[in-house]
């Protein structure tokens, strides 16, 4: 059986703030379910996942899982997270061979990757 990663949770203190930010960034489809805390989201394929609310987003070296989602473009997509209230963490890096990595903080300050692939 495979082991594929089939659900990823991100920290937010605010679920309006993280529907605009990752709505407007990668376009997921998100709900928010006001009576169990929580909210949902779609990305148009496996996996998608959920937003756990916190009082507090630990800071960097503290997150515990990092989570890298595709993009056809890093340039582009950094930029739409400064245009969204998120900050560029690190800029697009090659790794050899295989594509490009870069990470952005959220507006609550979670880190994110993103990968765009050579091909």
């Amino acid at each position: 059986m495979p082991h594929h990663i089939c659900h990823v949770e991100i920290p937010t203190t605010d679920f309006e703030k993280a529907k605009t930010f990752y709505s407007g960034l990668f376009g997921w489809k998100i709900t928010i379910t006001p009576n169990m805390d929580y909210a949902t989201f779609e990305t148009g394929s496996e996996p998608g996942g959920g937003f756990n609310k916190v009082d507090k987003v630990t800071s960097v070296g503290e997150q515990g899982v990092l989570v890298y989602v595709f993009t056809e473009d890093i340039q582009e997509t950094l930029a739409r997270v400064v245009e969204l209230g998120g900050s560029v963490i690190k800029e697009k890096t090659k790794i050899p061979e295989i594509g490009w990595y870069a990470l952005f903080g959220d507006p609550d300050g979670s880190i994110i990757g993103i990968f765009q692939s050579k091909e």
